[in-house]
């Protein structure tokens, strides 16, 4: 009977910290599709869990962070939802491939056209963005998510170093070391395989060069001998007579 007690409380101890566990890391969050370097672009994904048993999730609004404005932003579409882009002006104009940027999306919002994201489900949003800061190692998302109910979610709260993850936490995206010059790869490439050709090249004028040199002395060396010879002849036949 005693044991039987353990193993109950047991049983529902850990039950109790896979709940909670499951609480707390069912949150709005954002992943690259492979990796989202500094100074390139990326697509990632808005992954939006369902967290209430008797509504579902109707909308979804990102809000994009000001002190490091993206110049692109382009959502894929997803069925089901309508997709609305808001632009605002910078403070101070971004310069992008040559051209001055002075307005960037400031907010996504996605509202569903059906039934949403039901309990026990989730959705996840598509965005290309780009291009990723260099001066950062990360990017915060704030993010609202409501339900059927009209409850709103407010998924705002930055992380701090070190610290506890929040009760409601804001989607951070996680940038890497900016991608190698693929371009500049090919130049050395090339540079590389233009030097070994000229190398090779070189050798094998060398070793034509070396060939030519001794097919001409082995074919003095034959004329030589062949001179030779006929005069051995020569000489043999006089004595002979």
């Amino acid at each position: 009977m005693k044991m039987s007690r353990i193993a109950l409380a047991g049983g529902v101890a850990a039950s109790t910290v896979l709940l909670l566990a499951g609480t707390a890391s069912a949150h709005v969050s954002v992943q690259p599709q492979g990796e989202a370097a500094k100074g390139g672009y990326a697509t990632v994904n808005f992954k939006v869990p369902n967290e209430r048993d008797n509504a579902s999730t109707t909308k979804l609004e990102v809000n994009f962070p000001t002190d490091h404005p993206l110049a692109s932003v382009s959502p894929q579409p997803v069925a089901g939802w309508k997709i609305d882009v808001t632009k605002s002006k910078l403070a101070e104009p971004l310069e992008v491939h040559g051209k001055k940027i002075e307005e960037a999306v400031s907010k996504v919002t996605w509202t569903a056209d059906g039934k949403g994201i039901e309990p026990g489900f989730f959705q996840q949003f598509p965005l290309s963005v780009g291009q990723l800061p260099e001066d950062t190692d990360q990017l915060v998302f704030k993010a609202l998510q409501t339900y059927s109910n009209k409850e709103v979610v407010r998924w705002i709260e930055e992380p701090t170093a070190g610290g506890e993850e929040p009760a409601n936490p804001a989607p951070v995206l996680t940038l890497s070391a900016p991608a190698a010059d693929a371009h500049g790869a090919a130049a050395d490439s090339k540079s590389g395989e233009a030097e070994k050709t000229e190398k090779t090249t070189t050798v094998a004028a060398d070793s034509s060069s070396d060939t030519d040199s001794t097919a001409r002395v082995l074919g003095i060396v034959g004329i030589v001998v062949g001179v030779a010879g006929v005069a051995f002849g020569v000489l043999a036949r006089r004595r002979a007579a």
